[in-house]
């Protein structure tokens, strides 16, 4: 029997302004189910975060929600997830997620999602780790993100493999196909 393979998702704790955000988040939920895989997300029960969780507990997932003390009214932290971690602050929220991971999927969201996702990058970047790194681009959302890269590379400040330690996916069915390669 193969291990339990573990996904951890970043994304908004807002719903975005457009509807298939939210489907996007609800359709990985239920493939993260039909998968067999493990949900690792930030525990709260709003915006995307909520989708994805609900979606995943719904089809039969297990759940495990790490959420850091200062954000559990804020972020509605669900409590009925089939692992709950509280953590003191933002930062051992981040590293309790990715320890607990083998493959990071972000999808939409805000300035935190980003500092997720540089921070799980910039790792990537000095060695720390090789996981595979996915951006759900549902309705071409990340491209301004990876024009940014690439201007970043072309200013001289991040050689060009940066560009390899992630993928851009545009849809759920890309993104479970990706993620499935890279878990076997």
């Amino acid at each position: 029997m193969s291990p339990l393979r573990s996904v951890c998702v970043f994304c908004g704790s807002r719903p975005g302004n457009r509807p298939a955000y939210a489907q996007a988040a609800r359709d990985f939920g239920q493939a993260i189910a039909q998968e067999g895989w493990r949900l690792v997300y930030g525990a709260g029960d709003v915006g995307l975060m909520g989708e994805v969780a609900r979606a995943a507990q719904s089809a039969g997932a297990r759940t495990m929600g790490v959420i850091p003390t200062h954000l559990m009214a804020r972020e509605q932290g669900k409590r009925d997830l089939s692992q709950l971690v509280i953590t003191e602050d933002m930062h051992e929220r981040k590293k309790v997620m990715f320890m607990n991971s083998d493959a990071i999927v972000v999808l939409p969201g805000g300035a935190g999602s980003l500092d997720e996702f540089f921070e799980v990058l910039t790792w990537r970047q000095i060695g720390l780790h090789r996981k595979p790194i996915f951006l759900l681009d549902t309705e071409g959302y990340w491209q301004p993100l990876v024009t940014l890269n690439r201007h970043v590379i072309a200013e001289g400040f991040a050689e060009p493999p940066m560009l390899e330690f992630y993928s851009t996916v545009p849809d759920v069915p890309s993104l479970v196909t990706a993620l499935r390669s890279a878990l076997s």
